[in-house]
């Protein structure tokens, strides 16, 4: 029998590892990086929050949670470059590092044998940093932008524990992700990527409008870039479904070259799509990880040749 009420749709869940599940600690994150403090406002339910349509708030939150559960000692963003939430940049971390341990909690592989490709890694640096705090593993960072790749330098440079952890490669051939980045004999475990999403930068402004609109509560009609995203970060010819179609087709060439290839999918629309073109090259495993924060849900797609 029907009752008539309308089921109401659960909320997505962070990774039960994830260091960020339970509502932020500002006190303990104040103690830890005094510069928060002046961001730290009360929120309409009179609970210790930020302006998080503020972007300055939000570098400054960053700065304490990397310092605070991941021993990042310095970290910032230039202007205009992507500003990532680190609770879902740790959820990707913790759900590859199941994949790697086959789904078994005990038998997580951590340390220096590991190696991740993080594709794309942007100015932040973000993924390599809480990677190699998490689970001491080894990355290599790779991205088209120089000015990214000189900016994560200089956050590996005050880094010194992190940084002989972590080979920032500038990826001097923009059309593609593996070939110039990976050696011919090198060898990684897992590959990771946040493609950017939109198709055109047109596209990319009007989710910039969209995401300041809900987050200030009223309609925004001038975009501020501050710390949003770098036109490389935010779009590319063909969008996601296309990038990720690519780095399908070439991960042929390097399946000898890692055991399992992974990446971000926004919209879940693009699957079927991706899944048609991974059935093209014949992989022997694809799996598809659910992930999610709150009212927001993604999921990762991989597959492996071995």
């Amino acid at each position: 029998m029907k009752s008539g009420k309308k089921t109401k749709k659960a909320k997505a869940k962070l990774h039960f590892r994830n260091k960020h599940k339970e509502r932020y600690d500002f006190e303990a994150l104040v103690k830890s990086s005094p510069e928060l403090k002046r961001h730290v406002i009360l929120n309409k339910f009179d609970d210790k929050s930020i302006d998080f349509a503020n972007p300055t708030a939000v570098k400054a939150l960053n700065k304490a949670l990397l310092l605070h559960f991941y021993k990042v000692n310095y970290w910032d963003v230039p202007n205009g470059f992507l500003c990532p939430p680190i609770p879902g940049r740790a959820d990707y971390i913790h759900n590859i590092a199941d994949l790697l341990s086959n789904g078994i909690e005990n038998n997580i592989p951590t340390g220096k044998n590991i190696t991740v490709l993080d594709i794309g890694t942007g100015a932040n640096c973000v993924y390599p940093l809480i990677g190699t705090s998490e689970y001491d593993w080894n990355f290599i960072a790779s991205d088209i932008d120089r000015g990214a790749v000189k900016w994560a330098t200089g956050i590996l440079d005050k880094n010194e524990h992190l940084s002989s952890k972590i080979d920032l490669r500038l990826q001097e051939e923009p059309n593609h992700i593996f070939k110039g980045i990976l050696r011919p004999n090198e060898t990684v475990d897992i590959t990771m990527c946040n493609p950017p999403f939109h198709s055109s930068l047109k596209n990319a402004e009007a989710g910039t409008q969209r995401k300041l609109t809900n987050l200030k509560g009223k309609k925004v009609t001038e975009i501020t870039k501050n710390f949003g995203g770098t036109n490389n970060e935010l779009w590319c010819f063909g969008g996601e479904k296309r990038f990720i179609a690519n780095m399908i087709n070439e991960s042929v060439t390097y399946k000898n070259n890692c055991k399992w290839f992974t990446s971000l999918v926004s919209d879940k629309d693009h699957l079927q799509a991706l899944y048609k073109t991974l059935d093209a090259v014949n992989p022997t495993k694809v799996k598809t990880l659910p992930m999610g924060q709150g009212n927001k849900v993604s999921r990762i797609l991989a597959w492996s040749f071995k």
